[in-house]
């Protein structure tokens, strides 16, 4: 926000709070000094497309909110203060959203929430909600390339399904081979990702062909929150390596190819926790959100350029051993979005929302 003079006052602040007032959260300060790397970086982003994630308000609930990806023209978008909305993803052709809606007062779990609440679907600008079926219904519902269809994880039956987005009939059904939580359909149509347990293993990111029912392992040991990049062809995820200064280790983000070939880092940073990555629509940014502890569901989020990446952010305590792990790793630039509320599960788009 730019700082307005008038005589000898300051009046970014009075404008800060009435923006707070109008979107019924609080907003942090920007930072006080701006990287001019991370500042060019933000005027990339500035016009390409629009995020939506869920943050919390000041009646203590979680809206969805939409901004620009360096976090101008932040608005509240389902404003509802007796349930929490989160999850919003956004149709292929960016017309439509879908996110989950529960009661205020139930307690929100940043691994299971795709299996709460009702799911609802509504317009990209958040208009129009319409509720889908009854609580727990359609779990972990995500669109298919079309946006016709969507597919849901039934962890008790063991099965995934894909139904017709508007008649709910369902055209196939599969084992879900182990994926428990956060299952996502590729962009080009032909796999499910998700979080798995298989082969008495715990915690692993994997991928599954729709129609062979082929699984293939990405990634082994603490992994989760997968999501695809736009090509189909690469996943990414978040992993907590143990062992790394404190013992308990810190969550990084990380990429490997859909063959289960390849995988590398994008982003660590000691001592915090890296969640919920989600690629711009062009595959050349990330967005993310930085947890101090692991148990958080929003967080301060960040952006970097996938170009940029791996990068490690220079850091005290066990900063030397990350370095060792990945000498070829970059120090940013980064762009915390310190104008935005903390982060819950951004998703991006390119499409025009709300615009002539």
């Amino acid at each position: 926000m730019n700082t307005v003079l008038v005589g000898k006052k300051v009046w970014a602040p009075l404008l800060g709070m009435v923006l707070s007032f109008l979107l019924g959260v609080a907003l942090p300060r920007a930072a006080a000094a701006e990287d001019p790397e991370a500042a060019n970086l933000s005027k990339e982003v500035a016009g390409a497309g629009w995020i939506v994630f869920a943050a919390k308000t000041n009646q203590g609930d979680y809206d969805l909110f939409l901004s620009r990806p360096d976090g101008s023209n932040v608005r509240n978008i389902t404003n509802t203060p007796q349930f929490n909305e989160y999850g919003g993803r956004f149709s292929p052709d960016g017309t439509k959203l879908l996110y989950r809606r529960v009661n205020k007062d139930e307690k929100l779990n940043h691994d299971l929430w795709g299996a709460f609440g009702e799911l609802v679907i509504a317009n990209a600008d958040g208009s129009n909600p319409m509720v889908q079926g009854k609580a727990g219904e359609y779990p972990w519902a995500s669109w298919s390339p079309d946006g016709k269809q969507i597919a849901c994880l039934y962890k008790k039956e063991g099965k995934i399904r894909i139904l017709e987005r508007e008649s709910k009939k369902v055209v196939k059904e599969m084992s879900r081979q182990g994926i428990f939580q956060q299952m996502f359909w590729s962009p080009d149509g032909k796999r499910l990702c998700g979080t798995a347990n298989i082969n008495g293993a715990d915690w692993n990111v994997v991928s599954v062909d729709i129609e062979t029912g082929k699984l293939t392992l990405l990634s082994r040991q603490l992994n989760c929150t997968p999501d695809w990049f736009s090509d189909s062809r690469r996943v990414i995820y978040s992993n907590r390596t143990p062992g790394l200064a404190d013992g308990y280790g810190w969550t990084m983000l990380m990429q490997a190819t859909a063959d289960g070939t390849t995988r590398t880092l994008v982003y660590a940073e000691p001592g915090k926790h890296i969640y919920f990555g989600c690629t711009s629509p062009d595959d050349k940014y990330v967005i993310f959100s930085i947890m101090p502890a692991d148990t958080q569901i929003e967080a301060p989020m960040a952006i970097v350029r996938l170009s940029d990446t791996p990068i490690i952010v220079a850091g005290d305590k066990g900063y030397k051993e990350l370095e060792a792990m990945y000498p070829n790793a970059k120090k940013g630039p980064v762009l915390r979005l310190t104008n935005l509320p903390a982060g819950f599960e951004p998703q991006w788009t390119n499409a025009k929302i709300g615009e002539k």
